[in-house]
């Protein structure tokens, strides 16, 4: 089980890639997504426990320097939000679903992560700032009440951390709609 997340985000793609290398050979952490981001930045995110995380995102946030964009640590992390990053959908019930929409990464990460713990619902997808001008979201399904205490609970995780842009809530989705969602 996954203990602890850590994101790491530059405005520099070679020195991105240059931090995600030391991170890794320093400390007993896995990679689990390092790849250019829009607008022309880059994101690494490792997973380990807590002391490995936080010494490892030490390491990149030094060869970053000024290069540095933002960073986060979550530990007990939920799995759902380590799935939806690695790209593993999680739909469950579509009764309702929630969008929570941001102009950061960090921001979706963290709210996703809230909301999951907050509410029985599922991460359906969630997209971390590629194609779609460095926005991010998370779209979640469930109940419509577990909905609307997942997405109030990511949008003031959002609040706090990132630059929320916009949430929804839709109860009972049309059928077509869902089958692009999944």
């Amino acid at each position: 089980m996954i203990r602890a997340i850590g994101v790491l985000e530059s405005s520099s793609i070679s020195k991105g890639i240059e931090a995600a290398d030391e991170m890794l050979k320093s400390g007993a952490v896995k990679l689990l997504e390092s790849k250019p981001v829009c607008p022309g930045k880059h994101i690494t995110i490792i997973y380990g426990d807590v002391g490995s995380v936080e010494a490892s995102m030490a390491v990149g946030s030094e060869i970053l320097s000024s290069f540095f964009v933002d960073e986060i640590l979550i530990p007990n992390v939920h799995q759902d939000v380590v799935r939806a990053v690695a790209g593993i959908p999680n739909p469950g019930e579509f009764k309702a679903i929630g969008v929570l929409e941001f102009f950061s990464i960090t921001g979706a990460i963290y709210a996703a992560d809230a909301a999951v713990k907050s509410a029985d619902v599922n991460i359906v997808d969630m997209r971390l700032g590629i194609a779609i001008g460095g926005k991010s979201f998370v779209t979640i399904t469930g109940h419509v009440s577990a909905i609307e205490t997942a997405v109030a609970a990511g949008k003031e995780e959002g609040i706090k951390h990132g630059l929320l842009f916009s949430q929804t809530v839709i109860p009972s989705p049309h059928k077509d709609l869902l089958k692009k969602l999944v």
